[in-house]
């Protein structure tokens, strides 16, 4: 497994920068250091509804009120500049820019809240409710740093500083093919001997959860000179495809042949169950990693979990491209095969009253068992030369995406 996991990684190659709409550079990471060409706020600004003041005006309202003329009233995103004089105060909003000479805004629930001449009861200091320029971002500062994963607040900040784009390293694209004479479609009934095509929907759907852009190709069949046609259509138009099915039997022996003429396909048993069956190489002029995956549903998507999505991961760049992982006591005993990592379908669970993961095994050890692993929120993960872990035992758990 550690072999051909090291394979796998060392072929990530992170796609080019592009720019892109910062609405569209979310879960990304960004390629540059945006550097903020203005401040911000770009202005001193209410941060209250209020009364703009100079502080040294109500400095004394604490013991006695003061009373101060209301001269003027400036809404947020007005343009007209104000100046206040020694002893007048102005209404504002939230977001106003606060007339020259204000330092301070009064709360409204500081005062009686007049229009023509204000009692203000409490004393605020210099820049009290105020936003002061720059005090967020400096002009100069960066923004948002290379490297960092975009999110929702890098978005927002983006969006701040005036940005309408950025440059981020791309989605990997990823192609996914399912093989096999006796698939149909989900629109269609299958016939006898026919099952659905859930490879593709299913391999699919996991490559874009782990961030990748994806083109489902759909059913193929195995015949050679057809499917090397299309792969080597889509090693122009990926950086990585995935295969499912193919990988034993007389179909196997075809698409083994079938690729050769692209590259290296290293079709082989790796110390893992399920899926132990797979294969991987590099091909076409790009050496892009291809994978060939078991045709049990259940099981590729299990070696896709194991090996394809870290390599998504770590070709968007990503630090750690696996996932997390914690120790759990088990609920029930469970058994694995011998010389094989296991990987095992697992509710993991949380003590309430001291913290302590627990977690309960779904389902038996069913290559084709794939309703389990829909249960599922983790893989139980068993060396290989332990075969069976009593009640209680301690092991080694790797979450699945979370459920809402």
């Amino acid at each position: 497994m550690d072999e051909q996991l090291a394979r796998v990684i060392a072929a990530a190659v992170r796609p080019a920068p592009v720019r892109v709409a910062i609405s569209e550079s979310q879960g990304l990471l960004c390629a540059e250091e945006v550097v903020a060409e203005r401040a911000l706020p770009g202005f001193d600004q209410a941060a209250v509804d209020g009364y703009a003041v100079r502080s040294v005006d109500v400095s004394g309202a604490n013991a006695n009120p003061v009373q101060l003329p209301v001269v003027g009233e400036i809404p947020a995103g007005s343009r007209q500049p104000r100046r206040l004089q020694p002893g007048q105060a102005v209404r504002v909003a939230t977001g106003a820019p606060l007339p020259t000479l204000a330092d301070a805004v009064v709360p409204l629930g500081y005062t009686d809240g007049h229009h023509a001449k204000v009692t203000i009861n409490r004393s605020v200091p210099s820049a009290g409710f105020v936003r002061r320029t720059g005090e967020d971002v400096q002009t100069g500062d960066v923004a948002v740093r290379r490297g960092a994963s975009i999110g929702a607040a890098q978005v927002g900040l983006l969006a701040a500083v005036g940005r309408n784009k950025v440059l981020v390293h791309p989605r990997p694209r990823v192609s996914v093919i399912s093989l096999g004479e006796e698939l149909v479609d989900v629109d269609r009934t299958p016939g006898q001997g026919q099952v659905y095509d859930v490879n593709s929907y299913a391999l699919a759907a996991a490559a874009r959860d782990a961030g990748a852009e994806v083109s489902r190709v759909g059913i193929m069949s195995a015949d050679p000179r057809r499917l090397r046609e299309v792969v080597e259509g889509r090693l122009l138009l990926s950086e990585i495809v995935v295969i499912a099915g193919g990988v034993g039997g007389t179909i196997g022996d075809e698409v083994k042949a079938a690729l050769a003429e692209l590259g290296d396909m290293d079709v082989t048993r790796i110390a893992m169950h399920p899926g132990s069956a797979q294969g991987f190489g590099r091909l076409g002029p790009d050496a892009v990693p291809t994978f060939l995956l078991p045709a049990n549903p259940m099981s590729a998507l299990v070696v896709f979990e194991v090996l394809v999505r870290p390599l998504i991961r770590a070709a968007l760049g990503k630090k750690n491209p696996y996932r997390r992982a914690v120790s759990a006591r088990l609920l029930s005993p469970l058994q694995s095969t011998k010389g094989r990592r296991g990987f095992l379908r697992g509710q993991l669970l949380r003590d309430a009253d001291n913290g302590e993961y627990l977690v309960q095994p779904l389902g038996t050890s069913g290559a084709h068992l794939l309703a389990s692993l829909a249960e599922a929120n983790c893989l139980i993960m068993v060396d290989e030369d332990v075969t069976e872990v009593s009640v209680g035992e301690e092991v080694l758990v790797s979450f699945l995406a979370q459920r809402g």
